[in-house]
């Protein structure tokens, strides 16, 4: 079989694309294990399922090929890769995985300081899309799944992700433990046992502390700290004052670790806060938006908004019944409902009318650059909802770095 031609390479992002809009049809872990192998290059960690989903690629696209051509085929010769803005970095100073990815805040951060990505997990199917038009590969899937923590490469530095908290009101009452099952803290604990990165990396609201009474808190970290042996740090930072974002966004970050690989941990601070210099205004998009965008003066709610709504020089929230102005001048806690109505949709008065913030603008207001890639192909709602479940880059990074010295 003669060497495939470039101009005639199947294209990895057509094809995830293309299955990304047909109906109830999810990007898998044969994709995932496709365009990690590619991202790879010269790793061989994910080149046997990669092979084989290639191999089945290729009947379909309708070559002609036996079982001795199929076994010559490297993917990387065979398919055109993402060409994504935020590929892995080639030398890296250290290695991480990506959980709970989203869309990829965290990747970002620890790219931006020198980390690659060796693997990355997101369970929501459109989250997955904007991750891989981004990074140039498909998240792997359900990380509660063995096959997907089987996935997971045997060594790495760092474990970082903004886990879902799930409520377990009895944890530490009975179990101790074992009341962590149910939660998908519970995955990380048995990825941190199978593989004991140095540093454990995470992000939470910051109700996490409080809930049930202090004893959700205490039961992560006991595991983290009595079981796993990790040393834990955490702290509640504030994207506005730590990060020189205009978003008001308390959250809570966990640094946990390994004494044994990391003995200078103490060195570990948290960053400082710094001052705010950018206003609303560095982040909202000049000119008339969208008119989908703007409120109607026929609205119902259009007269409540337009005698509340005097300042251009904030953001405001409709809260069901009533509009509530930001009197720090910045922008909302970002949430993930913002697309679907309700309450909490962050709203501005612009000289052309009242509107709500656009996509885009949600992620600039978590700290993701201009050239972050928003797909046309993903309605608004779901981009929405990706800001809002996202976590503020730049704090992290701030983190990131402070991890990186001590390392």
């Amino acid at each position: 079989m003669k060497e495939k031609k470039n101009e005639n390479q199947l294209s990895i992002e057509q094809i995830i694309t293309q299955k990304h809009r047909g109906k109830n049809v999810e990007l898998d872990i044969n994709d995932a294990y496709l365009t990690h192998h590619l991202q790879s290059k010269n790793d061989s960690f994910f080149r046997d399922k990669a092979n084989e989903y290639a191999h089945t690629l290729i009947k379909e696209s309708g070559e002609d090929l036996d079982a001795t051509d199929l076994k010559k085929i490297k993917p990387q010769e065979y398919f055109l890769p993402i060409q994504a803005p935020f590929q892995s970095i080639t030398k890296p100073k250290f290695k991480f995985i990506d959980l709970f990815a989203g869309v990829g805040g965290f990747r970002m951060a620890l790219q931006n300081v020198g980390g690659k990505a060796l693997f990355s997990s997101e369970f929501e199917n459109n989250a997955k899309f904007t991750y891989a038009k981004n990074y140039g590969e498909v998240p792997f899937g359900d990380i509660t799944k063995d096959e997907i923590k089987a996935a997971i490469p045997a060594e790495f530095d760092i474990l970082c992700g903004g886990f879902p908290c799930q409520a377990f009101s009895i944890a530490g009452h009975r179990k101790g433990f074992s009341d962590t099952r149910g939660t998908l803290f519970f995955d990380i604990e048995k990825i941190v046992e199978t593989h004991m990165p140095k540093v454990v990396f995470l992000e939470n609201v910051k109700n996490l502390l409080t809930h049930d009474k202090g004893n959700t808190y205490r039961v992560i970290k006991e595991i983290l700290e009595k079981k796993l042996n990790y040393v834990v740090y955490e702290k509640v930072l504030n994207s506005m004052t730590h990060a020189n974002v205009p978003q008001n966004r308390e959250r809570i970050f966990i640094v946990a670790f390994d004494p044994t690989r990391v003995p200078n941990h103490a060195d570990f601070t948290f960053p400082e806060p710094i001052k705010l210099t950018r206003t609303i205004h560095d982040i909202l998009e000049p000119g008339k938006q969208e008119d989908k965008y703007y409120y109607k003066e026929n609205h119902m709610y259009y007269p409540e908004l337009d005698r509340t709504m005097r300042s251009v020089d904030t953001l405001y929230q409709w809260r069901r019944v009533y509009v509530r102005e930001n009197k720090n001048n910045v922008c909302p806690t970002l949430t993930a409902n913002m697309g679907a109505g309700g309450h909490n949709v962050p709203l501005v008065r612009d000289e052309f009318g009242i509107r709500k913030l656009t996509p885009r603008e949600c992620f600039s207001f978590q700290g993701y650059p201009k050239d972050f890639v928003i797909s046309p192909v993903l309605a608004d709602s779901k981009l929405y909802m990706q800001a809002g479940n996202s976590v503020t880059m730049p704090l992290v990074q701030r983190i990131a770095e402070k991890i990186v010295e001590v390392l």
